[in-house]
């Protein structure tokens, strides 16, 4: 599968590498090659993962046959509108990407939030993408590496398109996710519920003092009688 990963933060990398791992063919996505050739993080990281590409949003969505929104929240419809809507028909983008706004400081608020969601705005913005949100309530290292938390713990699913979500989680099965760890909450709708989980995973990295820990959704079984 030739997977775009849009965005080179460590988010964007550590997906991207994981994904080359699998032995899925990978480009990563950027506003300006040269800007982030020139950047020493990425550069050593390029290095160090010869087989991703990069390349300019354009090129990155024109190649990819899934893409992976992995860039800041409050620069998502930007960067995919520079992607070019020709080159978006009809594929799945998987958004793991969450609408932290720091114009006032730490801790962010969220824009959109409560009536809207980023997951919403990208869908309603580009109608012919299939949005699936997903993964966007943990760590990155978790997101790729779900042992790295001891037990069981979840990650959730929002989309309108059943196929999309399919595939979506037939590859977070190949991340290392047990089927019972993840849950389908529904419609992209719902993609405001795990958004606004940002600010007590916020509060918790603070009380916990790292990042390593996750939610897990312990039901109870079905009453008969």
């Amino acid at each position: 599968m030739r997977y775009a990963v849009l965005g080179t933060g460590i988010v964007g990398r550590t997906v991207a590498a994981r994904l080359a791992s699998l032995g899925h063919e990978v480009v990563i996505g950027t506003r300006d090659t040269g800007a982030t050739l020139a950047r020493t993080e990425y550069a050593e990281w390029q290095r160090a993962h010869p087989q991703v590409g990069l390349a300019s949003f354009a090129d990155a969505a024109r190649h990819g046959d899934v893409l992976v929104n992995a860039t800041g929240g409050q620069v998502s419809v930007t960067a995919l509108k520079e992607a070019d809507a020709e080159h978006l028909d009809g594929k799945v983008l998987i958004d793991i990407a969450n609408p932290l706004d720091f114009s006032h400081g730490f801790p962010p608020t969220l824009d959109p939030v409560d009536d809207d969601s980023l997951g919403e705005l990208l869908q309603r913005t580009f109608p012919r993408l299939r949005v699936v949100k997903t993964l966007n309530t943990m760590n990155c290292q978790i997101m790729v590496d779900p042992a790295r938390v001891p037990g069981e713990h979840t990650v959730f699913l929002s989309g309108d398109d059943a196929d999309a979500k399919k595939s979506v989680r037939e590859l977070l099965y190949s991340f290392g996710w047990p089927e019972a760890s993840v849950i389908d909450l529904g419609g992209i709708e719902t993609a405001r519920g795990t958004e606004m989980l940002l600010p007590i995973w916020l509060r918790l990295m603070g009380a916990l003092g790292h990042t390593d820990f996750n939610f897990h959704i312990q039901s109870a079984p079905p009453q008969t009688g």
